[in-house]
């Protein structure tokens, strides 16, 4: 059985290609990442997935997350929606990523998981390269996006299992993560029902739930408390706080600074497509409105007269 993902997943070619020109058995990878980036969209070709089975062990010397000069420019011809932001995460932090509307946290995101491809830069998940080596980078993180991207016209429990099985989970093991989740979540008989019926809140919680079936070493998630009820707000961040307790990671994006400051261990500030601070829970905790002051900042970093801030 063959498989739809999405941005680059194998650089093994399937039995059938839309590019008739291209010989069978040849390796595609590159020239379809070049097809994509040339016409600036997102491109879909089949793999097999028991041709790409990965033991999702993590380099236990390697960063949970590694970004080095980090750039996207969604046209030749146009400026570059972020450039230069580099971070490391550790295994254990809860990092927000901050930054007012149009900074560039969700290209950010989308670059780090490789739904958009990189234009400069490197991005590592626990030690793999998500442009050179994608299908073992994914096994490692799971994303959420803002959008709620689930198949709704499936049940709650079809869609736990249809993530069960991308990341081939044991069907043995699949009750008692299942039984976990629903005493976090809290979907109760609701998960037997059609998506397409879910709340937007309901549909976040689903989401999330697919998200964690495989435990990843690096939980990402895009503006994650949009729209949600103040009681499950707090029990998404509960949920957030136990999973980097258990030795896991978060980073996620948000405008919302009461959140970051009561859950996060650090916060990464953008601005205008660049990083301009990277501060610890010490610093912005210190004082009233230290964080609001990093986030407000009006002038970003200029690569000619200015650094960006680090206060660990």
């Amino acid at each position: 059985m063959r498989t739809l993902l999405r941005a680059g997943a194998s650089g093994r070619i399937a039995r059938k290609t839309p590019e008739k020109h291209i010989l069978k058995g040849q390796n595609v990878y590159e020239y379809r990442k070049k097809l994509a980036k040339k016409e600036n969209k997102l491109f879909i070709y089949y793999i097999n997935p028991e041709d790409n089975i990965v033991k999702n062990h993590q380099n236990i010397d390697a960063p949970t997350l590694k970004i080095e000069d980090l750039g996207k420019k969604y046209g030749k011809n146009l400026d570059f929606s972020i450039r230069n932001v580099s971070f490391t995460i550790e295994k254990g932090e809860l990092v927000g990523l901050l930054g007012p509307n149009g900074a560039g946290k969700s290209t950010t995101l989308k670059c780090v998981t490789g739904i958009l491809p990189i234009t400069e830069g490197t991005v590592e998940i626990c030690g793999e390269n998500i442009d050179s080596s994608p299908v073992a980078a994914k096994n490692h993180f799971s994303f959420v996006t803002d959008n709620h991207s689930v198949f709704l016209k499936m049940t709650g429990v079809q869609y736990l299992n249809f993530m069960a099985d991308v990341y081939k989970v044991p069907t043995k093991n699949r009750q008692e993560i299942f039984d976990k989740l629903e005493e976090s979540f809290h979907l109760g008989k609701a998960v037997f029902n059609l998506i397409s019926s879910y709340s937007h809140g309901m549909k976040q919680k689903i989401c999330m739930m697919g998200s964690l079936v495989h435990s990843p070493d690096l939980w990402i998630m895009d503006e994650p408390m949009v729209g949600l009820d103040p009681r499950t707000q707090k029990a998404v961040t509960d949920i957030m706080k136990e999973y980097v307790e258990s030795g896991k990671t978060i980073l996620f994006s948000s405008h919302n600074l009461d959140v970051v400051k009561r859950i996060c261990s650090r916060a990464i500030v953008i601005n205008g497509g660049k990083m301009v601070a990277d501060v610890s829970r010490e610093v912005f905790t210190a004082s009233e409105g230290e964080l609001e002051k990093y986030y407000f900042m009006n002038e970003v970093a200029d690569d000619t007269n200015e650094e960006k801030v680090d206060e660990k």
